[in-house]
């Protein structure tokens, strides 16, 4: 008599128990993106999870740890390029980096559901959420601190203003007196042209600075300083 072939029922209920932990994991995330109003909301960090844990779970199926090993570093890989898609540079502020950051997590998450480990894949989460809500406090306690020009690291710019005939002789003193007080040039470019006035601006590397020595620097190109 003929065995017929017993139909994969724990396999397949082992999928379905990893998706919906990673649903319900996804969901808790992204209701916090949601709330804030970020680019990448609820369904797509349900999506990015639940995909995640598709791929894993479809690994460990077809070639046991070592396929789901391989299935893991693809996500990683891949999900960088769904990340920098929300990634938006606003003038000099770039915004989404938060949100990328959030589902690669998300990810994270999915492929630790995937794999089996519902414990880990919900410890994250509460670090994933701890991470977007409990550090707020802090990151706008740090923002709305006082710029102490000796600790912070900014880009700044020094410009003048000199007659066209003057342009390659204020260049060079730009140089020499940045150089002089130890403060390394990015560019100096011309920032406006006219017959009667030409502005230079000296952009200098990021860096943290002395007020005091850029004022000296300022004051030696002053030729009113020397009178």
């Amino acid at each position: 008599m003929t065995t017929l072939p017993q139909p994969l029922a724990v396999p397949f209920l082992t999928t379905i128990s990893d998706f919906a932990i990673a649903f319900v994991l996804g969901t808790l995330i992204g209701a916090e993106r949601q709330w804030r109003q970020r680019s990448a909301g609820l369904r797509t960090t349900v999506l990015v999870a639940l995909g995640a844990a598709a791929f894993a779970d479809l690994g460990v199926r077809l070639a046991g740890p070592a396929g789901s090993t391989r299935v893991v570093a693809y996500i990683v890989s891949g999900i960088g390029f769904l990340g920098a898609g929300v990634i938006l540079k606003d003038g000099a502020n770039i915004r989404g980096i938060n949100t990328a950051g959030t589902l690669w997590c998300s990810a994270a998450v999915g492929a630790f559901s995937g794999c089996g480990f519902p414990a880990e894949a919900t410890a994250l989460t509460g670090f994933i959420l701890a991470g977007n809500t409990l550090l707020r406090p802090l990151v706008n306690y740090i923002n709305r601190r006082p710029i102490d020009a000796r600790a912070t690291e900014a880009q700044y710019a020094i410009h003048a203003m000199c007659d066209p005939a003057d342009v390659s002789d204020v260049r060079d003193l730009l140089f020499a007196e940045l150089e002089a007080a130890h403060y390394p040039i990015r560019e100096i470019e011309i920032l406006s042209d006219s017959e009667e006035m030409v502005e230079l601006a000296a952009t200098l590397v990021p860096t943290n600075a002395k007020p005091e020595e850029l004022d000296a620097v300022v004051t030696a190109l002053d030729p009113m300083s020397a009178e």
